[in-house]
């Protein structure tokens, strides 16, 4: 029988992990995942549901190089009632991950909550950031 190998990683403290999922927090999925539309999506963000309910802003194949004002539109109104309790799941075009975490944080002062999967955990991990922090610990 093998032994139960104590957990070193357990004070990290990298956001807010639920103990219950609250019912109105969103995760906000940027792109849907690549596949999706042929019903064989190549990751699976199930794991992601535990944070809140999944709400896809963009579809797989969208592009923001031929013309970025309809698309920053789209993601604006999609993100218009993004609260500190939501959280961005970073899918798809890079730059448009860039263009959406603008756009959030121009809504909630710089402070918003992101999931980063973890690939040796297979979890996701939310990460609080602030943009306006001054590298202190000052508990703010």
């Amino acid at each position: 029988m093998r032994k139960k190998q104590e957990d070193i990683f357990s004070t990290l403290k990298c956001g807010p992990a639920p103990t219950t999922r609250d019912m109105e927090a969103v995760v906000h999925v940027i792109q849907e995942i690549p596949g999706t539309k042929e019903g064989r999506p190549k990751i699976n963000i199930m794991g992601a549901t535990q944070y809140g309910k999944l709400k896809f802003l963009l579809p797989e194949l969208s592009q923001i190089i031929f013309s970025p004002g309809p698309l920053i539109y789209k993601l604006r109104q999609g993100l218009k009632n993004f609260s500190k309790k939501d959280y961005l799941l970073l899918t798809g075009d890079p730059a448009i991950i860039g263009v959406a975490c603008a756009l959030v944080a121009e809504n909630t002062s710089g402070k918003f909550n992101l999931l980063k999967w973890d690939k040796q955990e297979k979890k996701y991990y939310p990460i609080e950031i602030n943009l306006h922090e001054k590298g202190e610990i000052d508990g703010n």
